[in-house]
Formats: C-alpha cells, structure tokens, sequence
C-alpha cells in the first residue's frame, strides 16, 4: 500500500482514466519526518522490477510495487533544494526496467513537463485564429532538457483519457497516457521516439470505449490499408525556388496567363514492377500496388513524376499543374476526395519530401502548383475524423447538418471555432510547407447550400429561415482573407456551380474571398453546342455567345475537368460529331475558342493528345495513341495553343475587364460564325479573332477591324502541322477601306473549316491604302 498516494489516484492510472497524470507519476516532493524528500512513481505494465537512476549519483534505488503489479514508487532520501520546485525537471533521473532476462535504461516521460503548447496557444485555437496550430498539435521531433524526443498534442475535449500508441510501447495504451491541457488538448512528450515512428492515438470516452485514431495534424500516414500516422520532420528540405517564390509574390495573376494542366497523379503514368521506384539516395522502394490496376503496374513515385511530368507538362507550355487532391486518402477509387489526413502527404508516391522535391522542380521550370482541397466534407472511415473522441467533434451530430447521404460521408461543423482553425490552418499549412501557389477547393455548392442534395425534411434552415450555410460561407471567407494576407500572387479556385453571388469578389466588398471561379455554364453550353451536327448549330448560336453576357459578374475559369470525361460521358473526341478528320478538327476548334475568350484555363489529363476513352482511375492514360499522327498533331496543337496564349497580353490581360472584349459581329448565325477582339491592358496590341464551327470554309468573308494596317495571322487552328487542311491567309490580311461592322475598315479571310483564327495588328508594316470605295455594310457578304 503505497503511504505517499491514494489508491483511487492509483487506480485512475492503472484503468486509463486519469485526465493529469503527471499529479501522479514521476517526481514529486513529500513530507517524511519533518523533511521534505523525493518520490518517483511510475506505472509500468509488464515490467517485472524496476529501479530509479540518478545521474550525479550513478546510483540506483529499487522501486517497490504497490497496490497493482505494475505501479512502482521509489522513495529517494534526497532533501529537496526550494530550486528544484522550480524547475520542471527537479531531478535527473532514468528508470531501469527489468522483463524477463532483459533490462533496459529509459527516461521517465512524466519527467519532462516543458510544454510546447502555451496559455496563449489554447487561446487562439478556442477562437479559431491560430493560423499555425499544425506547429503546435501533432508530432513534433524535438529536445527537452537536452533529451531528443517526440512531442505529442491531440485536441480530444470529449475524451475520458488520450493515450499515445506506437512501436515504441508496443502499441499498448497502458503506457503512454497523456495529459489534459485547458480546452480539451492532450499532451506528451515521450523521450527517445524517432522521426519515422508510426503511431496512433487511443482514446477512450465516458462509456469506456475506445477508438484507435490517425493524428488528425500528422504529417504522413502509413501506405493504405495501413492506417498510422508517421512522426516526420518537414522542415529539413533544402527549397530552391527562391527566384520563383519572389516573383510571385510580385505578381498579378488576374493579368497574368494562367493554363493549367489538371492531373491525377496515380494514374497519368504507371511504370511496371520490374523498374522499382528509388527514394532521394538512390535506395528501391517498394512498389505501391493498386487493387485492380492492370497487372504488373505501379505507381510513380513524386520523384519520378518531377523527371517525367515536369518535363512534359513544360514541353505543353501550361503555367501551372493542378492535382487532384494528394492529402492522404484511404480509396483509390474516390481520386483524393475523401480525405483522412488533411495534413499529410498521401504516401502512395512517396514521402512529404519527395512532394517538396516535386514541387520545387515544378517552380524551376516555371510551372506553378495548384492542389485540389476538400474542407466540404470527410469521410466515415473508423480511423479518421468521424466520431473522433467518442462524439460527433468534426461534424454536426445532427445527420440533416452532418451528413452527405449522397456521397456517404460527413459534413465540417464550420461553427465550431476549433474545427474552423483546423481547416483555415490546413489550408495556409500547404502554402507554407509545399510551396504550393494555389489551392481548388472542391464542391464549394454543397458547402453554401443547407439544401444540397436534399429532400425536404432532410435539412435544417438557417437562423433566418433560409437555405444559406451561414457558416459555411463565413469559413471561407476567412480562409481566404488570411491566405491572401500572407501570400499575394496566389490562386484560390472555387469550383462552384450555382448563381451564389460574388464568389470571386474580395471579402471586403462582400464576396467569399476567391479571386477565380470554375464557370460551369460555359462549360455546359460549349459541350451541347459541339455536340451537335454542324448543322444545326445555326440555331444555337446563344451557346456560344451567353457566356459573355454574364461574364464580368465574376472572374471565371474555362475549365474542362475531369469530371467530364467520367461516368459514361465519354473522352472529349466521343463527344463531337463527324469522321475522325472533324472530331479532330472540333477539338481543336473547341480548344481554341476557350483559349481565345476572356477567362483562365484548365485542360484534365488526356484531352491534350485526345484519347477516345474515359478517364479510369484504375489505370494510366493510352499513350500508345502518340504514335499515331491525328494525337501527336493535336498535342502539339495544344502546346502552339498555350504558347501563344502566354505570349500575347491581349489574350490574358484583360480577362476580367470588359475593355479587354468587344465583339465584332455575334449574330452571324446563318454560317456559325462569331468574331471578337481582345485588346492588351497595357499597350494598344488587339487581336482579332474569327471562328468558324462548321465544316463549311468561307472565302472572302469579311470582318470589321478598328484600325487601318495589316492583321499578320498569328495563329490558324487548321494548319497542316496540327492535322488541318492548311486552308489560310497567307500569312496576314491588308485592310480595305471598306466599311463593316461599324468600323470604317475591314479585312477580307479565308476562313477553314471547323477552325479558330487569330489575326493581330502589326503596327511595324507600312500601311497600304487600296483604291476601293468606302462601302457601309451591316451584314456579312
């Protein structure tokens, strides 16, 4: 019977119900015949024997059990020093253990009471304003007192107890029991535990039962079906991409070119097993397999993926490379969108590391990263965020609030300061550890809308009686406010696809904080309309035209994702008409019309070489098609395409200002012909543009131009480099003092087939004056 400590303290300890064990175990002052002394308690399961070591003494006392086989005490008659109260490691102390025929020397993790996690950390994180939270919970690898270590932090306020389990203790909760700080956090830091060590969280609630956690701010998880977070170190990448992380910063991405390539990193590419991936030091890695991936196949590493994709994507002249989501997931099959760690790397492609390295040669080849993020829901998966700490921590308990019946999964409680700071924290996390130049944040609609995918009676309306996620819509005005204020010249992408107003507008006017949004109608009215026969598209002109009209409501991304090539829609050639000269054709007509009207880019895997079958997770992209003439024209296409994109203001200066677009005739409907100008924001460059959506070409049709002088054609979707029939002009096109469309002079074209011309003002040609009458004409001829 222990005479310094109740048995009830003791019995909170050994049924892994105690909230502080450090009042407890370790050392602690006692009064003994009038002095005070020392007293060491530890619980140890399994040990058979145990004895306290004291450094300055190279001494040991035998610790004696009591009240359970596996709590020892020791008393130490050792007199007390007043300073030693003040110190938080009053003694320099090791336990000797003893199992078996084995004994081994450790430290005593109650000895080290040095937290990382201060009052004033607690209270930011209530408020939901701790911007770098991820550097104060989680795993940390760190010394205290001059003893290497693992600090531990879990926020848990519902839990009874919050054990840490790993390797290092034989995955026995017994033995790591942490401590409760103000707000619910738990904390431990347990001597001698490595970077790489796997570990989990146990916690056990208020009806005894319990859950085996990932670390919800670990930083890496174990290779799925394995689910443990991993203790890693994040800050030992040396970064290179200094020169480019300055630029940005300096830079304006609305007036800047922005094309991005939008890839699933798992199955771009795929290598066989017989060539092992290696990690930075040239070691073999284990391949990662996928279930039902074609035999022998594996993935890329991040590596391999920065010596292959970089390269080609460069080669397309993209500005950026956008990936879907590589937060760690536990099913293939949902791309990265259902996620389970929200702050690690999913290691399928290797370690946090590897992505840095990814990253960073991304950024020396001039080629931004975008990642796909998912705040708008999570997933059920035993080990995650569902029913973290015996309660409903992350989601609403309410299953109309808290759950996505659709998707089977569940919904953030954006009004719980704490699960806010997760998420805004998580979010600038990527920036600040990857590198990252901007983010997509998946599904916005479903976060906004109460109603979303929901019956009546299947959801709760807000204080106002309405169908507005009140605290949805703040939430992300947040997260956007606090990334722009620490990194300018990024992209916040919102893929959000109903009449929500000003999502793109800056919060301090009102909006949700974006500075792009997916524009889904155009992407709809463009797929209907080249759908169809040629033909009729006269009597759809509207497709081609609306978009315009609400343009300048927000500042939109043309964008063709993944999720059109999907679910029995079909790879972008099946969805255009004709022989397989015209679906070429189509594309590339398609393409460049997105290219040429006002708006930023995005282009899914696939649809660059023009593959004719669906997306599939389940395997890589058919680039055996590259060793056919009609794909290897239409990926050089793209690449001309992107190129003269970035290399003409005109076409991305001014996507957001109407001074940068003016049509020149939209109701040419008879022949499916529209023609426009776009004008640079910061020099008198135009450029006119005349596109043609039939297979029917047009000679001397002409088109009003502003100014007198000779339009080179810079650019011609039906040269014969890109599979057309070289129909054209020559080069370029002298005006004629032939009044049209309202302007007192006009080009006469040459217009190809299904094509997309570019024609721009070469101010450094002498103009030539022609001998034609001036004729006011309203009509096309």
């Amino acid at each position: 019977m222990s005479k310094t400590i109740s048995t009830e303290q003791i019995d909170y300890i050994v049924n892994n119900s105690h909230q502080d064990p450090f009042s407890v175990l370790g050392a602690h002052t006692i009064e003994r015949d009038g002095k005070s002394i020392w007293v060491v308690r530890a619980y140890l399961p399994d040990v058979e024997a145990a004895w306290v070591e004291l450094a300055e003494e190279r001494k040991s006392y035998p610790m004696e059990s009591v009240h359970h086989p596996y709590f020892f005490e020791c008393e130490l008659d050792r007199p007390v020093d007043k300073q030693d109260n003040a110190d938080p490691f009053p003694i320099n102390y090791q336990l000797r253990l003893k199992q078996g025929e084995h004994e081994r020397v450790i430290y005593d993790p109650y000895a080290f009471r040095s937290p990382k996690l201060t009052d004033f950390d607690i209270h930011l994180f209530s408020e939901g304003n701790h911007h770098r939270i991820y550097e104060k919970l989680g795993a940390h690898f760190l010394s205290s007192n001059g003893v290497d270590g693992v600090y531990f932090a879990v926020w848990a306020p519902n839990a009874r107890n919050v054990s840490v389990l790993g390797d290092f203790n034989s995955w026995d909760g017994r033995k790591h029991q942490m401590a409760r700080r103000g707000n619910g956090v738990w904390e431990l830091f347990i001597p001698d535990v490595q970077v790489g060590s796997p570990y989990k969280y146990e916690i056990k609630n208020y009806d005894g039962h319990i859950y085996e956690k990932s670390d919800p701010y670990g930083f890496q998880q174990e290779i799925r079906p394995k689910t443990a977070s991993i203790v890693t170190d994040l800050d030992s990448y040396q970064w290179s991409d200094t020169d480019w992380m300055e630029t940005r910063r300096n830079t304006d991405p609305m007036t800047s070119p922005v094309s991005i390539y939008e890839v699933h990193l798992g199955s771009w590419l795929n290598a066989s097993f017989d060539e092992p991936g290696t990690d930075y030091l040239g070691n073999p890695l284990p391949p990662v397999a996928v279930a039902d991936l074609k035999p022998g196949a594996r993935f890329l590493t991040y590596r391999e993926l920065a010596d292959r994709l970089v390269p080609y994507v460069k080669d397309l002249n993209f500005t950026h490379i956008e990936l879907l989501p590589v937060a760690e997931h536990p099913f293939d099959g949902s791309w990265g969108y259902q996620v389970t760690g929200y702050y690690a790397a999913t290691s399928r492609y290797g370690t946090p590391e590897d992505l840095m390295y990814f990253i960073d040669q991304c950024h020396q080849n001039g080629i931004g990263v975008v990642v796909d993020w998912v705040p708008g829901h999570f997933p059920k998966d035993g080990h995650g965020l569902a029913f973290f700490d015996g309660t409903h921590l992350y989601e609403h308990a309410d299953p109309r609030k808290g759950e996505h019946k659709g998707w089977g999964t569940l919904v953030f409680n954006y009004g719980r300061n704490e699960v806010r700071n997760f998420l805004v924290a998580n979010a600038i996390f990527w920036f600040d550890k990857f590198h990252i130049d901007g983010i997509r944040v998946d599904a916005v609609a479903s976060m906004l809308y109460l109603n979303y995918d929901r019956e009546d009676g299947e959801w709760v309306a807000n204080q106002y009686g309405g169908c507005e996620n009140i605290e949805a819509a703040d939430f992300l005005r947040q997260v956007n406010h606090v990334l722009f204020s620490y990194y300018p010249g990024i992209l916040s992408i919102a893929e959000e696809s109903t009449a929500w107003p000003m999502v793109s507008w800056p919060t301090y006017v009102g909006g949700l904080g974006f500075n792009l949004k997916w524009n889904m109608g155009w992407m709809h009215d463009m797929l209907d309309y080249f759908a169809m026969d040629p033909w009729f598209r006269q009597f759809h002109q509207n497709n081609i035209t609306f978009s315009i009209w609400y343009h300048y409501s927000e500042n939109y991304v043309l964008a063709l994702s993944h999720d059109e090539i999907v679910h029995g829609k079909s790879n972008m050639l099946g969805k255009v008409p004709g022989d397989e000269w015209q679906k070429f054709a189509n594309l590339r007509c398609l393409y460049a019309y997105m290219f040429a009207h006002p708006g930023k880019k995005t282009l899914f895997m696939s649809m660059e070489f023009g593959q004719w079958s669906e997306w599939n997770v389940w395997d890589d992209l058919d680039w055996d098609l590259l060793q056919y003439p009609p794909h290897q024209n239409l990926k050089g296409f793209v690449s001309a395409l992107n190129q003269i994109y970035r290399r003409e203001p005109a076409l991305h200066s001014q996507d957001f200002e109407e001074a940068g677009f003016d049509w020149i005739d939209c109701n040419d409907n008879s022949h499916s012909v529209v023609s426009f100008l776009r004008r640079d924001k910061f020099s008198d460059d135009v450029i006119v543009v005349v596109c043609n959506f039939t297979p029917q070409p047009h000679s001397h049709y002409r088109v009003g131009v502003p100014e007198s002088g000779f339009y080179s054609e810079i650019f011609n979707s039906d040269a014969a480099d890109f599979g057309g029939s070289n129909m054209g002009n020559l080069g370029g096109k002298w005006t004629d003092q032939w009044s049209f469309h309202n302007y007192p002079q006009s080009v006469d074209l040459c217009l190809p087939p299904l094509s997309v011309l570019m024609l721009k003002l070469d101010r450094n040609k002498s103009t030539v004056t022609t001998s034609a009458d001036t004729v006011s004409v309203n009509t096309t001829l």
